[in-house]
């Protein structure tokens, strides 16, 4: 029997919905019904604090130049406190290697690092993570994506998938002196859509990983496209490693609420007492808040999706913890409301507040963009320094450069005062 192209779609998509649920250990979330309490709670009544124009803080890593955009930085700190590293691209989305490293907490940089010479053929926004196996051995590594070849579209994607990257990586043994060229990031269980044993594409790169089990492995979360709808769909998806990031599980769909909504890059924290993870969502949706689920079982199951409050709606959330056990996250602030919104904006509060829906203790804007702002990286250091780097058109009709900017806590409390 011929089928009608009609047909064959629907079959191809329906094939690719089983074969991708079926590597799932549940399916994927589609039946979840989302707690939408959060979607008046557009305003913000906790004060903020603004450091931005305060330049002693300031540190321009790379300045944007007529033809040099800085773009999608992430920064790591090594565990002697003071050595960084900071890998971004040169526009936006575009390609990787800019790599330059600090010896002195982020107060000066190098130049350039060298870095294998296919790295320039991938993109999309590197993270940097400091990996460690069950056996304690540590590896750094970045990831980055690239689009999928087209012989592999038209055998694997029959439903137009060229907008898809698969996810590379490159992995240094060395603390970052040297790092090996780019490689499809493996699977550890099955192939995958690709002829290559690698995990299937994904919109962005790993944006959080955590140590999970007792360090026993590892959790990757991202975003992907809804098999058969790859326009600007996004569903949260997770993968798990049992050897140090080496290789990876297939994804599992964790999060999918429907067309609706735009879930992307998802930050993962760990609670103070260290026996629950919270996900924090970024939402491309304008509609609404952030969204936030809970997992009480290292990952295996999540609680159903709630909203944030708007204080801490953000894209790509960044979240570390200050020395007294207050929590700080960083982002480009896209609350409706928000007096500094498209610009980098710190909150700061408790793991509870988040938990329990409230506001937090303040926000802080961080710095001031003549644009917008990109993606950033947060460190703190032993003395409770925060390193808080982003990508800003740093001065009116300016191209983006790569800023830093200092801060301890005790600081803004007495600005508060």
């Amino acid at each position: 029997m011929k089928l009608s192209n009609i047909n064959f779609r629907l079959l191809i998509t329906g094939l690719a919905i089983i074969v991708l649920n079926s590597c799932n250990n549940r399916p994927a979330n589609t039946s979840i019904s989302a707690d939408t309490t959060g979607f008046d709670k557009r305003n913000i009544s906790i004060p903020t604090v603004d450091i931005s124009k305060d330049s002693s803080r300031h540190v321009i890593i790379s300045k944007g130049t007529k033809d040099k955009r800085n773009g999608h930085c992430s920064t790591l700190l090594m565990p002697d406190g003071k050595t960084m590293f900071v890998a971004w691209t040169f526009g936006h989305g575009g390609p990787v290697g800019p790599l330059k490293k600090s010896t002195d907490g982020g107060l000066t940089w190098s130049g350039l690092l060298n870095v294998p010479e296919n790295w320039s053929q991938y993109e999309n926004c590197p993270p940097l993570y400091r990996l460690t196996d069950p056996q304690g051995k540590e590896r750094l590594f970045i990831f980055a994506n690239r689009k999928i070849r087209k012989e592999f579209i038209k055998r694997d994607f029959p439903l137009d998938g060229n907008k898809d990257f698969q996810m590379y990586q490159s992995i240094s043994e060395d603390g970052g002196t040297t790092w090996s060229p780019m490689e499809a990031t493996p699977l550890s269980d099955r192939k995958g859509y690709l002829s290559e044993n690698s995990l299937p594409p994904t919109v962005m790169p790993f944006t959080a990983i955590v140590s999970a089990e007792g360090g026993k492995s590892l959790l990757g979360f991202t975003n992907l496209r809804r098999v058969g709808e790859w326009d600007r769909t996004n569903i949260i998806a997770q993968s798990h490693s049992t050897d140090g990031g080496l290789t990876w599980s297939y994804w599992r769909v964790i999060l999918d609420l429907g067309s609706t909504f735009k879930l992307c890059e998802p930050e993962v924290i760990r609670s103070p007492d260290g026996n629950q993870l919270l996900m924090l969502i970024r939402e491309n949706n304008r509609d609404y808040n952030s969204w936030i689920m809970i997992s009480n079982n290292e990952g295996k199951t999540w609680s159903e999706p709630y909203q944030s409050t708007a204080s801490v709606t953000m894209d790509r959330h960044q979240a570390t913890y200050a020395p007294d056990g207050r929590l700080v996250i960083v982002g480009r602030d896209v609350a409706e409301n928000s007096p500094t919104k498209g610009h980098f904006v710190a909150w700061v509060g408790t793991y509870d507040d988040l938990v329990e829906g409230r506001e937090g203790q303040y926000r802080v804007k961080l710095l001031h963009t003549y644009k917008t702002t990109e993606y950033p990286g947060l460190e703190v250091l032993p003395d409770g320094t925060f390193v808080a780097t982003n990508s800003v058109s740093y001065h009116p009709g300016e191209n983006y450069s790569l800023v830093s900017t200092r801060f301890k806590l005790e600081e803004l409390d007495n600005m508060l005062k």
